[in-house]
């Protein structure tokens, strides 16, 4: 009375629970190296990048500490969704469990007691989103890693050398050019994030079942769940030894900050005018002013020094005060928060 499908959903729940203990396991080990990070460096000042352009002073701390944090969600995720994939599959030919007589749905419960699984109440055989939301956890756990590894992809480009993947003996550089050192780890996240969305989209495309039962959606599982599980497992053992051996280059980001010419510090000069000439008027003439002045190759401060309508509402003790030193505003509470939290193992 049990179907092909019976057999192979029932083990794919029980994979999805080994899976998910792996993946757990892991994501677990690479938020206490983050959050190890995140306390190491939370005063450790460096360019914060919007647009992928120099922007405001940030801290490496309040980077590594944003990545701990999107982890420590994923572990949620795992924990609040495995009652919902961890269910046995006992439908019969139809999904009625017509076979067994009365006795099928006592059945079901025992046969999924047996095997550690939760009894699903109803037959799923055309119901697949257990899969495709298991599948779509693992493809937002990969694309975080993805997110980890692009940034040390870019931060370890040499002409910006704040970030360096370690180097062991078995690496290779480049096969034809010796005084290359290719970002290998890192570049690697990013290929196996990619794959493991492009396979997810498949179990999403499961959902979409005929009637009691459908082999097109069924069957097309069977190469996506294992490729989604293993490319995962892959990126997750990756990441743990990219980031125990991450190497953080404090100096590089404070030469990078300096080379701004103070100009990362606009923003602060910002909120000092603007509630004098108001806001759209201040950014208007601040504009104005530090792309003349960036021109001219002035700092940020020859370039305020230069222009009569700001010094009539910024003196010059003023100015040397807005320019004191970087501003990384909340940056070092916010680590802090999110690093107690994540050792309390408490969460909001």
């Amino acid at each position: 009375g049990a179907p092909v499908q019976d057999v192979t959903d029932t083990w794919t729940a029980m994979t999805m629970g080994a899976v998910g203990e792996v993946v757990g396991r892991d994501l677990d080990r690479i938020r206490g190296l983050l959050v190890e990070l995140a306390v190491r460096h939370r005063d450790t000042v460096m360019v914060g990048r919007t647009h992928g352009q120099p922007g405001a002073p940030i801290t490496f701390g309040l980077k590594a500490a944003s990545w701990a944090d999107e982890v420590d969600r994923h572990l949620a995720r795992l924990d609040q969704g495995a009652p919902r994939w961890l269910v046995g599959q006992l439908g019969g030919a139809v999904g009625t469990l017509a076979f067994f007589g009365d006795d099928g749905p006592e059945l079901r419960a025992r046969f999924c007691a047996r095997l550690g699984l939760a009894d699903p109440g109803i037959s799923w055989l055309t119901a697949r989103d257990r899969l495709a939301e298991f599948g779509h956890l693992l493809a937002m756990v990969a694309a975080t890693l993805a997110r980890i590894g692009n940034e040390v992809y870019e931060l370890q480009r040499p002409e910006i050398g704040e970030l360096h993947e370690a180097v062991g003996p078995e690496v290779v550089g480049s096969i034809t050019m010796p005084h290359k050192q290719n970002p290998e780890g890192s570049e690697h996240l990013v290929t196996l994030g990619r794959l493991v969305r492009a396979q997810a989209g498949l179990l999403l495309e499961g959902m979409v079942a005929e009637h009691e039962r459908d082999g097109r959606a069924w069957k097309a599982e069977w190469a996506a769940f294992p490729e989604v599980c293993l490319l995962t497992g892959a990126a997750l053992d990756l990441a743990g030894r990219l980031l125990a051996g991450l190497e953080v280059d404090g100096e590089a980001m404070a030469r990078n900050l300096a080379a701004s010419r103070g100009y990362t510090a606009s923003e602060r000069v910002l909120a000092a005018l603007a509630p004098v000439l108001g806001k759209h008027r201040a950014q208007a003439l601040l504009q104005e002013t530090l792309r003349s002045g960036a021109a001219r190759g002035q700092s940020l401060e020859e370039a305020l020094r230069a222009s009569p309508d700001l010094l009539a509402q910024l003196d010059a003790e003023g100015v040397r005060s807005l320019l004191a030193g970087p501003d990384t505003g909340a940056a070092g509470a916010m680590v802090d928060e999110v690093v107690g939290r994540l050792r309390s193992g408490t969460r909001p």
